[in-house]
């Protein structure tokens, strides 16, 4: 990825853990190194086609001189997430942020926090079967679309399904949706879980019924397996009601352990499920 790069903006600003920083102010520097593609500005010559850098400098002047806060750890991170947002060009800033004046009471050039943040790509998948399984649906993708720092990008058509696991209840409706983010992970299943409880949904019976259900199926390429998440989804490659959607929307994203396209799984899953009718 090409790289633009702002080196050592100085900013006079009030920020700091003691009243009189925030008071008085004092001088902070901001390094900046962002990632784009600037393949079609190099062709064309034309200044919309990349990011400019003399905006951005001036967007950093703003933000640090408009907000006080106590830590440049806050700073770097505020400012990361407002620029990626503002400069849809951006995919991923390199920030950092340095404090010529620290008062630390010994001798030194300066402190600074050095932080990388980026947009990701997550996959989602939606399913309903109880109350207004469409109007969960759609709420969901607009909870999700109005997220600060989340982008949906792609949503599957809905389709209606025979209950998974074998629990006695309603057909569900089901769909997946690609969604581009800046949070981590685990803090997008903690948004997740908001938006589904907001739908009153209730943990009772394992894949039993529910207002709303929304799971993260994959996160970039990452492998993750905590107590609490675990990506890729241990269960989509076996669950036609995953694969279908996720077929329809990105058919040659590949899985990340497996290694086979969302095609390529779904049509493993439906020749199973032919020799078993069989």
């Amino acid at each position: 990825m090409d790289r633009i790069t702002v080196k050592n903006l100085e900013v006079f600003a009030n920020h700091g853990v003691f009243p009189e920083e925030n008071v008085l102010g004092q001088k902070f520097l901001v390094t900046a190194v962002m990632h784009t593609n600037t393949r079609a500005a190099g062709l064309t010559d034309d200044l919309e086609k990349s990011i400019n850098y003399g905006e951005v400098s001036h967007f950093i002047k703003k933000h640090l001189e408009s907000h006080t806060f106590m830590l440049i750890e806050r700073i770097a991170e505020t400012l990361a997430e407002a620029l990626l947002i503002e400069y849809p060009l951006m995919e991923k800033i390199d920030l950092e942020i340095s404090k010529p004046w620290a008062p630390v009471g010994l001798p030194l050039e300066n402190v600074s926090v050095s932080i990388s943040r980026a947009w990701h790509t997550a996959y989602i998948a939606l399913g309903s079967n109880m109350g207004d399984t469409k109007g969960y649906l759609d709420m969901a993708i607009e909870r999700l679309n109005s997220l600060r720092g989340c982008k949906v990008k792609k949503v599957a058509k809905y389709i209606e399904t025979e209950p998974y696991g074998g629990v006695e209840q309603d057909n569900f409706l089901n769909s997946a949706l690609e969604l581009m983010t800046l949070y981590s992970p685990e803090e997008l299943l903690e948004q997740l879980h908001v938006i589904e409880q907001d739908a009153h949904r209730e943990r009772i019976v394992r894949w039993g019924p529910r207002t709303l259900d929304l799971d993260i199926l994959l996160y970039d390429d990452i492998v993750l397996d905590t107590e609490d998440l675990h990506i890729p989804h241990v269960e989509m490659h076996k669950r036609s009601f995953v694969l279908d959607p996720m077929a329809e929307i990105v058919p040659y994203k590949r899985h990340p352990i497996l290694d086979k396209t969302m095609v390529e799984l779904k049509a493993k899953l439906d020749r199973e499920a032919q020799v078993e009718a069989e």
